[in-house]
């Protein structure tokens, strides 16, 4: 019997309403709903005796405010691009809270989505484990001039400057150096008034002091910085893949494509044609799903992760960029064929493994093999 179910999120945002359509298309009984609203105040009951999905905080004006607004003070506002630390320790101490609660079971561990929502010790976590990830610049970054001298030390010409706890490339830096030492920027930032704004309009810097307020501001909260990897193309767009692993096992792929550096969809991505991706792989193209396999089993109890493959040139290999404790919201996608998702969206796909277990086990060739060791990607100057 499948214990009642509760979703820790916020009320009437579509992934809690997708999830819960999931469960009744299921037959299962409607989850009720514990808002991140009242767990931030203290002002809730914890469920026990069930089972407590933990959903993204994300896209609630107010939830944002009590996350980020101590940080950013009179000058708050849900566009700012800043406070990204205080959000992390916010939810973080949050869920922390929530396990700790007697007769709490939660789908999901708050020390994993800890490591998730740090960009720097993900990347190192996933290196130890084999999985192949870009190079890394490592260390503490304290500002623009430390940060050019650093790179330019370690002969990185192309580097993607990324929040080490941000999201949907929100405060992300495409950044480049010419042979000349100019700079270009490509990033979702509009800069106004020395404060960091989110845009749905990717701009291109190329004033060296503009760069260098923008990363002076970001580098309190902390920064990633990891090299820029040519990838694959299809169509004349540069691509890469979100894929989603359930119960360890690659059920969704979503091909993203874009002119710009970022592939998000928000940004002007596009959905590409995951069939046009499978014949470019060719018998490559287990290798790349099982390399997002891999980067799943560094976080065992996780019931889900969306985890970023970095196709190279070619569709012959891949990187792992980035894994997504919430990187589930893709509606209207079900999951590959044959596999124990086919039909299922994501959230139809967890509540398949939660209630079934045994379809996603692997009836031969058990699982993944060794990874390669992370690939050093040839630099290319712009």
């Amino acid at each position: 019997m499948t214990p009642q179910l509760t979703v820790l999120g916020n009320p009437e945002h579509r992934r809690v309403t997708l999830f819960a359509a999931a469960a009744r298309a299921a037959g299962l009984p409607e989850p009720a709903v514990l808002p991140w609203l009242d767990v931030l105040r203290g002002q809730y009951r914890p469920p026990t005796g069930g089972l407590l999905r933990i959903e993204s905080p994300g896209e609630d004006a107010r939830v944002d405010e009590l996350l980020r607004g101590p940080a950013l003070g009179p000058s708050y506002a849900p566009t700012r691009v800043e406070g990204t630390a205080a959000w992390y320790a916010g939810v973080l101490a949050a869920l922390r809270g929530l396990a700790a609660r007697p007769g709490v079971r939660l789908l999901g561990d708050p020390e994993e989505i800890g490591v998730m929502f740090d960009k720097r010790r993900a990347h190192a976590l996933l290196a130890a484990a084999g999985v192949p990830v870009p190079r890394a610049l490592g260390g503490e970054v304290t500002g623009w001039e430390q940060l050019r001298g650093r790179l330019a030390e370690a002969g990185l010409h192309r580097v993607f400057v990324k929040p080490a706890h941000g999201s949907s490339a929100s405060g992300v830096l495409a950044l480049e150096f010419g042979p000349r030492g100019q700079v270009l920027a490509t990033t979702s930032v509009e800069l106004a008034d020395g404060r960091l704004h989110n845009s749905l309009r990717v701009r291109r810097y190329r004033d060296e002091a503009q760069v260098a307020a923008i990363v002076d501001r970001l580098a309190p909260d902390g920064l990633h910085v990891e090299q820029w990897i040519p990838k694959a193309s299809q169509s004349g767009r540069s691509a890469d893949l979100r894929v989603v692993v359930v119960a360890g096992r690659a059920t969704h792929v979503v091909v993203r494509t874009s002119a710009q550096p970022m592939t998000n969809l928000h940004l002007g991505g596009a959905r590409g044609s995951v069939d046009l991706a499978r014949e470019a792989a060719g018998a490559a193209w287990p290798v790349l799903l099982e390399t997002a396999e891999r980067a799943a089993a560094c976080f065992p109890r996780a019931p889900m992760v969306g985890v970023d493959v970095l196709p190279a040139a070619g569709w012959r290999r891949a990187l792992v960029g980035e894994v997504n404790a919430f990187g589930d919201l893709l509606p209207n996608l079900t999951g590959l064929s044959g596999g124990p998702a086919e039909g299922l969206d994501t959230y139809g796909a967890q509540l398949a493994a939660l209630t079934r277990p045994a379809a996603f086990t692997r009836s031969t060739g058990g699982a993944p093999g060794p990874a390669p060791t992370t690939h050093q990607m040839t630099e290319h100057a712009p």
